[in-house]
This record gives structure tokens, sequence and C-alpha cells, in this order.
């Protein structure tokens, strides 16, 4: 089978395809063949060595994927061969809150990725996945759809007449805009592209700021919630991004943390403002299995539809990563497997 991994080094450069024998499923497991993946700022910062320099030679890269089950191990009764799946991100994390343990157990780092023909998985960490879905939306459903439903839903609990202000047009942020209108609410879109915000809006926003027009984006909350600012506000930016965000808060409002798109490290963060806020801020780290396979039965439940911003050929899964760090993409970039 063909599959890719980092070999000599950081950075794309190093992102190589080599052959390997199908694996085997033992006890438990399952071999899929995946059919496509869908890409991850993380999947960058992996590949580049920001997250485990220690252990990235060798690594096969990209989390997120779907395929169909071809062998099954012994005592693996979860599914028959011929099921759709995806593979949950932290495969030790079944339900309830995480543990600490549960971090070493995420694919493409630091267990080996799915940027790759055939898969060995355990049974445990596979889900269904919605048949009237494409392999290419199906496989935008763990990180970023399961991170916005988290965020949205199940820490969240927006509610119907609330505000949301999502930050960008990447896969989670459009996620998070589709699944906070799925329960009645408005959502304020920011980007710093016009053509961007015109598509979010016919994806079912509200109202899109630009912020290159606009920096004082906060501000812009503010008027358009008559003062009071935003219930929820999906942040991606990180560093840059987060002080804004407070602002633009409501007085009890919650900031869902979720990216670092402009730094990991905030030296200047307002207190006072978050205090008198009463800011409510939860970090956000993907989600369960339990998490996936709910968000799953609503998805089938509203015929929604991910956003792809396009399908690369496996041959040019390096250019496919490409467009994600160049940020142009709307959407979810994905490579047929």
């Amino acid at each position: 089978m063909k599959a890719y991994v980092i070999q000599g080094g950081f950075g794309l450069e190093h992102v190589v395809q080599i052959d390997r024998p199908i694996p085997e499923p033992g006890p438990g497991q399952a071999l899929v063949r995946l059919r496509a993946v869908s890409l991850n700022s993380r999947d960058i910062g992996v590949i580049e060595g920001f997250y485990d320099p220690a252990h990235t030679e060798g690594l096969t890269p990209v989390s997120d994927s779907v395929g169909e089950i071809v062998a099954l191990g012994e005592g693996a009764t979860r599914f028959k061969i011929g099921d759709r799946v995806s593979a949950i991100f932290a495969q030790s994390w079944i339900e309830g809150e995480p543990t600490q343990a549960n971090w070493t157990s995420t694919l493409g780092s630091p267990l080996d990725g799915l940027l790759a023909e055939y898969a060995v998985l355990p049974e445990a960490g596979l889900v269904r996945v919605p048949d009237y879905l494409t392999d290419a939306e199906a496989a935008t459903l763990p990180c970023a759809a399961v991170t916005a439903w988290h965020a949205v839903v199940e820490e969240g609990q927006v509610r119907a007449g609330d505000t949301v202000v999502v930050q960008g047009t990447g896969g989670v942020s459009l996620f998070a805009l589709q699944f906070a209108k799925l329960h009645g609410a408005r959502v304020i879109v920011t980007s710093g592209s016009e053509e961007k915000l015109g598509r979010a809006l016919a994806l079912g926003a509200d109202i899109g700021i630009n912020y290159n027009k606009n920096a004082d984006w906060d501000q812009a909350v503010l008027a358009h919630t008559q003062g009071l600012g935003a219930d929820h506000i999906v942040d991606v930016g990180g560093a840059a991004t987060l002080n804004r965000s407070v602002s633009a808060l409501k007085v009890g409002g919650r900031i869902s943390v979720i990216g670092l798109l402009s730094g990991a490290a905030v030296a200047d963060f307002a207190i006072v403002p978050a205090i008198l806020k009463k800011a409510r801020l939860q970090a956000i780290n993907v989600g369960s299995r339990a998490m996936f396979e709910s968000m799953n039965r609503a998805i089938a439940l509203h015929g929604l539809r991910p956003a792809v911003d396009s399908v690369f050929p496996f041959e040019q899964a390096v250019d496919a990563l490409r467009r994600l760090k160049a940020g142009a993409h709307f959407g979810k970039i994905c490579i047929a497997c």
C-alpha cells in the first residue's frame, strides 16, 4: 500500500510517499480501506515539528479520514465488513471527561495518522458516518466537526435567539456556524475576505464583519447586539484575538478557546475586562466518541452538508497541505485515497 511519512526533517518538503505492507488486524481491531482524509491546521504543526518534534521522524501524519472496513480481527463485533467508518481523534476517549492519558492516543501524533491507503484501528475508536455524505464530506467530521459540536452544543449549550460569533471560515468555524444555526442562533462571522464572507452568508450566517476593513471587529459585534455583546464566541485565533473576544462578549457569556492561529501565548491578556464581563473561557480539544455519535445523529436528521473547499488526488497530498498552509481555503481541504 501507499502511505506518506515525515522523513529526514521538518516541513512539507519532508513529507514523502512510501510503500509498505498492508497491515493485518489483531484482536478487537479492524482493517479499514481509507477512501478520503481531510486536513487540519494541527497537521501542519505536526509536520513542522511544533507539537512533538522528538517523535516525528517516520510518522504518518493526518488524523481525519473515512473508509470501509475490509477485515476484522478476532473478537471484533461492533462492525461488519463493508461498514463505512471514521476514526475518532483521541482513540481512547470514549465518553465523559478526558484524562491526560487520552492525549497519548491521538492520531497523527503521537500515534501514526491516516494519510495512507489502509490502516488498522481498534474497533472501539471507530464510528459509523451518515450514509448520504460523500467520502470527502464524511472525512471532515472527526476533528473540525466534533470540535465545533463540543464547543457550540455540548459545552456552549447554544439556544434559539443566542448570538454566536465565529472567527474565520475554516473547518471548525463553518461547522460552528452550521451547528449554531441548527439550534436557532444568530451567527456573526468575521473574515478578512469579502468573497468568503459572502459564501458564509450563503451558508446561513446572518452578519459578516471584514476585520481588514474594520480592525475593531469587537466594536462592530457590540453595535450589532445593541451594546450587549455576543452570548458565545468561537475563538480560533488565539493570541491576537482573545482580548477582542472578551471585549465583544456579553456579560456572563462564553468563549470557546479552540485555535492558536496567531500564536499560542497571550502575553498581555486583559484580566480586568474578563472579570467585568464575568467571561467564561472554555478550552476545547476535539471530543469523545459519544460526542461524535451524537453529532452524527443530528447531522443525519437535518441533512447537513459539510463545506468542502477542494479534493486533491492522493499523489498531490503535499499540494493539498500547501493549500492548507496558505490559508486561502473556505471549509475543509480533502485528499482522496
